[in-house]
């Protein structure tokens, strides 16, 4: 039993001191990474660590950490303390340097050594390297030219390196690379003239800038002479060409007008042929026309010679026919009343056949004319297909053709008209029996309706002479109406006379003023004589040939109208 309990606490002492180990190892143990290595010092010597780890004991132990990363370190030498050339000139320049530590024991140690933390802070290792790399940059361009620095930057970098390589590795660094970021001349105004160096570099520059003036105006004054030669040429060459465009077209202008006037010369001798051929055409066409319009005259005369004699005979066959019915008027007196109303509808009938032979020449004449319009429209469209000669015989024919279409419309409308005559004749026959058929109470009423449809012309030509009237007379004739006195607008005479005295006092007073009653009728125009003298100049002529006066019998055997 206690055996085994020795062997438990051992076993636990050992896993103790295991974990204590353990535990102060993790506490203890310092790594070294890519990008940092240190320096061990103290127990045990110097030990360089870049990669693994060592055992940093406190108080025994000092440990230097080591930046393996690439550092950039820019230099500027500007202004006044610009570099200066082997020509002596100035030149501001912007270099980075690119260094690092040596990947090696001897180069961490060095560094750790010379730089110690230095290489953690990259400012603070510029300010430590700075003069090197200062003064490899003057005596790298001390030995070159400020055009050989422009032009061959490869071999001012290669100088740089070569010198300043050797002072690095003093401090356990190597240089990677040297970059010129920024290189140019510094300004004039920061030579000094008082400086040896700066007044030999302002010389040169000054001589330099001169030269290069003088080259560029120089280069300018001859590209400006140049120039202005080549715009001389070139003018002189555009207005060469100028006038053999000229020449060219006067000569062109010259064939043309030459060309244009023989074209011209054989256009009008070929417009003179074909005017002599129109006017032969012309000529032939007016004969032709003037023939068919002798023919169509000779037709028209000998149609309306026998449209007058069949009027005529009609006339004829009327009067007899009216004699006819005058003999047996007194025969078919009786009958009147009752073929009144026979002879109005023969009358409507005449007055229809009268409208149809109207209506007949109106179609007639209007079929004419649009046959005429119809053959006059083919005409111009073969006139535009055709030549003048063939245009004016075409125009000949169609006239030709026109004219014995009008022959032919006259013809029509004189038949037309002569039954137009005959239906009227017919009509006013009818009309007449009609008439004749009357009583005298119907002749008197149709006087005076005829007598009260003129009214309205009476009256108009009675004013009509007013428009011309440049005064008015106004003439008061007292004693028209002697002693008439009007009560309560009933007009009646004064005194106790009686009729016959009041009758030839009247008879006295119009037989006095009878002279300026007549002289007032005739200035408006009317004939006071009798009742039919004054209607005589307004109602129509065959109303008083059919009409007689109010006052006078139809005579017994007179009685038809003519």
């Amino acid at each position: 039993m206690n055996t085994i309990m020795l062997w438990g606490a051992v076993g636990f002492a050992v896993v103790l001191a295991l974990c204590l180990i353990g535990l102060i190892f993790s506490r203890l143990y310092v790594r070294a990474s890519a990008e940092r290595g240190f320096v061990r010092t103290g127990l045990g010597g110097q030990r360089v660590i870049m990669s693994g780890g060592a055992i940093v004991l406190p108080v025994f132990h000092e440990v230097i950490p080591i930046n393996m990363n690439t550092l950039k370190l820019e230099v500027s030498r500007a202004s006044r303390d610009s570099l200066i050339t082997k020509d002596r000139m100035r030149v501001d320049v912007v270099v980075a340097f690119f260094v690092r530590v040596k990947p090696t024991s001897e180069g961490v140690s060095t560094a750790a050594q010379t730089l110690g933390q230095r290489t953690l802070a990259p400012e603070n290792l510029r300010a430590l390297v700075d003069d090197k790399f200062v003064d490899a940059l003057r005596s790298t361009a001390a030995q070159m030219t400020m055009q050989d620095l422009q032009d061959a930057r490869e071999k001012f970098v290669q100088g740089v390196q070569n010198t300043v390589a050797e002072g690095l590795t003093k401090n356990g660094l190597e240089l990677e690379s040297v970059s010129p970021t920024n290189f140019n001349q510094t300004s004039k105004e920061f030579f000094d003239p008082n400086n040896a160096f700066d007044a030999e570099g302002l010389t040169k520059l000054t001589q330099e800038t001169e030269r290069r003036r003088k080259e560029r105006n120089e280069v300018e004054q001859d590209t400006e002479v140049s120039v202005r030669e080549k715009n001389r040429d070139a003018l002189a060459k555009r207005l060469e060409i100028e006038q053999q465009e000229a020449f060219m077209k006067l000569e062109q202008e010259q064939q043309v007008k030459t060309r244009t006037a023989e074209q011209t010369a054989r256009i009008t001798a070929f417009e003179a042929q074909r005017h002599q051929e129109a006017e032969q055409s012309r000529i032939v066409a007016e004969r032709q026309v003037q023939e068919s319009e002798i023919e169509r005259e000779q037709a028209v005369r000998s149609r309306k010679v026998e449209a007058e004699r069949e009027v005529r005979v009609k006339e004829i066959d009327q009067s007899r026919v009216t004699q006819i019915a005058e003999q047996e008027k007194a025969i078919i007196i009786a009958q009147k009343s009752e073929a009144q109303s026979q002879a109005q509808a023969r009358a409507n009938e005449s007055l229809a056949e009268a409208v149809k032979a109207e209506q007949l020449v109106e179609t007639t004449r209007r079929t004419a004319e649009a046959d005429r319009a119809k053959q006059v429209a083919l005409i111009e469209a073969a006139q535009e297909a055709e030549t003048n000669a063939v245009h004016i015989t075409t125009k000949a024919r169609a006239e030709r053709e026109a004219a014995q279409m009008q022959a032919t419309a006259i013809v029509e409308l004189a038949e037309a008209e002569r039954k137009k005559g005959l239906a009227n004749a017919e009509a006013q026959r009818a009309l007449n029996d009609a008439i004749n058929t009357l009583s005298s109470d119907q002749t008197s009423l149709k006087f005076k309706l005829a007598l009260l449809q003129a009214l309205p012309a009476v009256i108009q030509q009675t004013v009509e002479p007013m428009k011309a009237i440049e005064g008015i007379k106004i003439i008061q004739v007292d004693g028209l109406n002697r002693g008439a006195v009007s009560i309560d607008g009933v007009s009646g005479t004064a005194g106790n006379s009686n009729l016959a005295e009041q009758a030839m006092s009247a008879a006295l007073a119009y037989r006095a003023h009878a002279p300026l009653v007549d002289s007032l009728l005739k200035e408006i125009g009317l004939n006071g004589t009798s009742l039919q003298s004054m209607v005589a100049g307004v109602v129509p002529a065959e109303m008083a040939q059919v009409v007689p006066a109010a006052h006078e019998p139809l005579p017994a055997g007179d009685g038809v109208a003519r």
